[in-house]
């Protein structure tokens, strides 16, 4: 950069600077659990969020404790581009109708005002770039080196392919659901649905997609994350 502010750690690693957004953590709260038989989870921001883009949304479960996978799927955005109010995701047990709790962080690239008193820092579009009250969120780790299992045929001939992969979840990491909310090409006009689950007690973690021409080939990578304590 020729002229502005930068901050670089003892690792030499840039950590803050005048002309490029970190990813800041705009909302956080527990997952809320609506009560409903299909197990919707409604979450609210608490502000409205003016990005074009949804903002990136991260879940970590609660382990049941009780040898039961948690699911993860159809991610949807509440709002429109320019004013994001919340999320909403379908998180269920696999062999059980009962809501997981858990947590969430939303985030974006800029930050919004937040600090009573500190430091802010803007661009030279008067984008806001950091607020010493948003904590950061840096990504930990990607998981796409997925093993196809099996498949199987469901009441309506449908697909279900499942893939899977070691993981740890003891890390505390939160996992991004935006992509669970796309519709995967198919061999047909219809597409293919995916979900992700978190299987505790075998320490893997699955990709299941469905559909009624469901290729084998699956290269979506699962994203994680965690946030900084300011």
């Amino acid at each position: 950069m020729s002229f502005g502010l930068q901050f670089i750690n003892n690792s030499d690693s840039v950590v803050l600077d005048s002309e490029f957004a970190r990813m800041c953590v705009i909302a956080a709260a527990s997952l809320n659990n609506n009560g409903s038989s299909d197990r919707n989870s409604t979450n609210m921001f608490g502000r409205t969020i003016t990005t074009q883009e949804p903002p990136l949304i991260f879940v970590k479960p609660s382990n049941p404790n009780n040898g039961w996978a948690v699911s993860l799927s159809t991610f949807m955005p509440v709002g429109s581009p320019g004013a994001w109010t919340g999320f909403q995701i379908v998180s269920t047990y696999v062999q059980s109708a009962i809501f997981a709790p858990g947590e969430w962080f939303a985030c974006q690239f800029g930050s919004v005002p937040a600090a009573q008193y500190g430091l802010r820092m803007w661009d030279g579009g008067s984008n806001l770039l950091f607020d010493s009250a948003s904590p950061a969120a840096n990504f930990t780790r990607s998981a796409q080196n997925w093993a196809f299992v099996k498949i199987e045929s469901t009441e309506t001939t449908a697909l279900r392919r499942y893939y899977s992969t070691p993981f740890n979840f003891s890390s505390g990491e939160f996992q991004m659901v935006n992509q669970f909310g796309m519709t995967l090409v198919s061999n047909d006009n219809i597409g293919r649905s995916i979900s992700c689950w978190w299987d505790w007690p075998t320490n893997t973690l699955w990709a299941v997609t469905m559909g009624f021409s469901n290729p084998v080939d699956f290269q979506i990578p699962a994203l994680f994350a965690k946030r900084t304590v300011n």
